[in-house]
């Protein structure tokens, strides 16, 4: 690639301030998040809030005020749709800075660390295992630099990188260190995109999104095709006086058929959720992530940093072979303090720097499991046992391997420090450098092989400390029917011998562990395994990617969770991503759910949260879902008929408000621990159509008993009569809906039924705010029918309770 290279001391500030007068930085890849305005505009220009406002228009023209106050409707849906929208915009991006990417950069010869968007063109960034690159560059420095582009190209092996070599933004660094010159920033940057998707605040596509989206097309097909038959019918009625009372009717009747809660409900009980997660420590990137949380089915576990504390700590050596002076171990040890990763910090706290030059290295990766240095007379190599040491051939080796099995098989993560003999005729593993040190000729970079010769040294040992809430959160999981799969790269019997202790169902110790360089690749068959077992050591990155597949190929719904480089593809691929905030910022990227403090306990009750979510849209959507088809089913009998629509608008205002709005409003916050399960339309629709049609039936039988009762009953007299008959059935259906019931919801189903009667017998507010006409007589009728309507009701949600209960089993 032709450019001006960077000084290795970095851009001065002067040069930095330069670029940035120019523009050319890496803002691109700032967090997107709506502006005010834009929340603003989607929360007051909407189809159903214009055609509100435009009978709002038509009922001023007819003079009768009252019957406006349904575009109250409107405000409330608008203001409290900002206000909790622009509540959650706060407090994403709030939080979303603490686990927003970031850069170092090396300028006048200081590394920093700051924002991705303060990267400026030809600005020289050092790259460490973990990092996601934030910018397209060029290499001019690296010590095993080794990068993983599965996430832009598919290729799931790590590319290795030398000087000169291109890197592309998006891509990860899972081994090595090095330092690249950025050359494409900002928008001309992959990375500016990729973030981008990765963080959006929107609501992605999702099956609640879905459903109610078919219903509101359905619902709008159907007023175009309605209004102008009803418009015809309502003005040529005998049952009303004049074109005011026909509009009046036409507007009641289109008013009725409008969902304008539902979706602000779905949409603010999803911020909600946002928000009371937030409380708990965990970021949602994506808002459709609390909806995925409700189907989870199974859980894939990482068990460091997830069942385990991350921070792993130096315990024993255990010298073995004749190469194993206990000084010569020390000192190859010594070799391996500056590898970025757990186990080289581990080593650095316990053992000094080594003595030795070094002429050679490779850096460890998660994909190898090894790491080797080269002194003058020997290459020493530190690993997984089964890895450093493939084919056993000497006794040592033999013994080695049957003590590392024994010591894992105790919990411990266990490695081996192997010697091979090096002569000066033998190249090292790779040419060693330090960015920014002197430029090594690129040449033709290949995947690093171990030495022949190699013999144990000695076994050393490190320790994990089991999270306290560990085995209490994999007991909530167990009881709420969530299958639990641990999936690590460590010692199979290790891993056993942990999830043992913690309490993962079906396992009692290390045996119970598979190791997975024995699953097979065919996909239908790893599902077989998956199944029927619950411990997974050894697993390499791409197999848990393909484990994520196989478990949803067998229909599962799969949460991940994950804190190092090589569960980010994993995490990509899972239908919930989960990130520790203390992880790899490559993991972060990619999760839908970041557990800021990197606490596991926080995950029930964020799956808690999800269920309580998508459990109570469901029970507000039938609320919604009846009115709209009792209007629908009354409008079409009126149209049919030619008498007038039995409700005015002001009279279907005071039962939407107290059958559907408020009490929606307090059951889509109510605790709610149901596991969601397929087919909420289908589910909404069993309940809805049916109640909303004997709502209707009983509503327009209202009507017209009250005519025969008293003859010369005018049609504004004749809707008290309605009025009180689905008042009364919308209470009933609240109160079917808010079983069982507690202390809260009885009073809610008390307070509403209050409130209604003091809507009704309150002379001064029936007459004046909600144009009743009520006597003795049309209470008495509208009370009879309302119970009969109510008892239809009951049935008719027991037998579609039945119904559902049998497709289910």
């Amino acid at each position: 690639m032709d450019v001006a290279l960077t000084p290795l001391d970095g851009l001065s500030a002067a040069q930095v301030a330069e670029r940035v007068a120019d523009g050319r930085t890496n803002t691109a890849a700032r967090l997107p998040s709506r502006t005010i305005g834009q929340i603003v505009r989607a929360n007051v220009l909407t189809p159903f809030n214009g055609l509100l406002v435009s009978l709002f228009c038509v009922i001023i023209a007819t003079g009768r005020w009252q019957n406006g106050l349904f575009v109250g409707v409107v405000v409330a849906n608008s203001v409290v749709g900002i206000v909790q929208e622009v509540r959650a915009k706060r407090t994403l991006d709030r939080l979303a800075m603490l686990t927003a990417p970031t850069a170092r950069t090396v300028r006048q010869g200081v590394v920093a660390e700051r924002p991705i968007e303060d990267v400026v063109l030809d600005d020289l960034l050092e790259l460490r295992a973990g990092d996601q690159v934030p910018a397209d560059g060029v290499v001019r420095a690296s010590v095993g630099l080794e990068i993983d582009e599965s996430l832009l190209t598919g290729e799931s092996d790590p590319v290795p990188k030398a000087e000169h070599d291109e890197v592309r933004s998006g891509s990860i660094v899972v081994a090595g260190t090095g330092r690249a010159q950025a050359t494409r920033v900002g928008a001309d940057a992959y990375a500016a995109r990729l973030a981008a998707e990765a963080r959006r605040f929107s609501l992605t596509r999702s099956e609640l999104q879905a459903g109610t989206n078919r219903l509101l097309r359905w619902i709008s097909l159907l007023m175009v095709v309605v209004a102008p038959i009803l418009v015809w019918s309502q003005l040529r009625s005998p049952d009303n006086q004049g074109w005011r009372d026909a509009l009046t009717g036409v507007v009641a009747a289109l008013v009725g058929m409008v969902p304008e809660g539902l979706v602000l409900l779905t949409s603010l009980a999803f911020v909600l959720g946002v928000i009371t997660l937030a409380r708990r420590s965990t970021l949602v990137q994506e808002l459709p992530a609390v909806e995925g949380l409700a189907r989870v089915d199974v859980v894939c576990l990482d068990k460091t940093g997830t069942l385990t504390h991350g921070d792993i700590v130096f315990d024993r050596i255990e010298v073995v072979g004749s190469d194993g002076a206990p000084g010569d171990v020390s000192g190859a040890l010594g070799l391996f303090r500056d590898d970025a990763n757990a186990t080289g910090a581990a080593i650095a706290d316990a053992f000094e720097p080594s003595p030795w030059p070094v002429i050679g290295a490779v850096p460890f990766s998660s994909t190898r499991k090894w790491a080797a240095v080269s002194v003058a007379d020997a290459t020493w190599v530190l690993g997984a046992p089964e890895r450093v040491l493939p084919g056993p051939v000497s006794e040592a080796a033999r013994t080695t391997l049957a003590r590392a099995h024994q010591v894992a098989a105790a919990g411990s993560r266990v490695l081996v420090l192997a010697r091979a003999p090096r002569t000066p005729a033998a190249p090292p593993p790779e040419p060693a450098s330090s960015p920014p040190g002197p430029a090594v000729p690129p040449s033709e970079p290949v995947a690093p092989a171990l030495p022949d010769g190699l013999e144990p040294a000695a076994l050393v040992v490190l320790a994990e400390r089991l999270r306290p809430d560990a085995a209490r959160t994999l007991a909530y999981f167990t009881q709420q029917g969530v299958a639990l799969k641990v999936i690590s790269g460590d010692n199979p019997r290790t891993v056993g011998a942990v999830a043992a202790r913690v309490g993962v169902p079906g396992v009692s110790g290390p045996d119970d562990a598979v190791d997975a360089t024995q699953l097979p690749e065919d996909p239908q068959a790893l599902a077989d395994a998956l199944e029927g077992a619950s411990v997974f050591g050894r697993v390499t990155p791409q197999q848990k990617r393909a484990m994520v597949g196989a478990l949803q190929s067998r229909g599962h719904v799969v949460a991940m969770t994950g804190d190092g480089v090589n569960d980010a593809l994993a995490l990509k691929d899972a239908d919930i991503g989960v990130a520790m905030g203390s992880g790899a910022a490559a993991t972060r990227a990619v999760a839908q759910l970041v557990l800021l403090d990197g606490r596991f306990a926080h995950l029930p009750e964020v799956v808690a949260e999800g269920r309580r979510v998508i459990a109570n849209i469901e029970r507000a959507a039938n609320l919604f879902l009846v009115k709209n088809v009792y209007a629908l089913v009354l409008a079409l009998s009126a149209a049919v008929s030619g008498s007038a629509f039995p409700l005015e608008p002001i009279q279907l205002t005071l039962i939407s408000t107290l059958t559907i709005g408020v009490p929606g409003f307090f059951l889509a916050l109510a605790p709610n621990h149901r596991r969601y399960v397929p087919g909420f339309l289908r589910r909404v629709l069993r309940f809805a159509v049916p109640v909303g049609v004997l709502v209707a039936a009983s509503a327009y039988a209202a009507f017209r008993v009250a005519q025969v009762v008293e003859p010369g009953t005018s049609a504004v007299e004749a809707r008290t009569v309605a009025t009180i008959v689905v008042l009364l059935i919308g209470l009933w259906t609240v109160g079917v809906l808010a079983r069982p019931f507690n202390r809260w919801k009885t009073l809610l189903v008390v307070g509403l039924a209050s409130l209604g009667a003091a809507a009704v017998l309150v002379p001064v507010v029936s007459q004046h705010v909600f144009l009743l006409s009520v006597t003795p007589m049309r209470l008495a009728v509208g009370l009879g029918l309302g119970a009969v309507g109510a008892g239809l009701v009951e049935v008719a949600h027991r037998v579609t309770a039945r119904v559902g209960a049998r497709r289910v089993g």
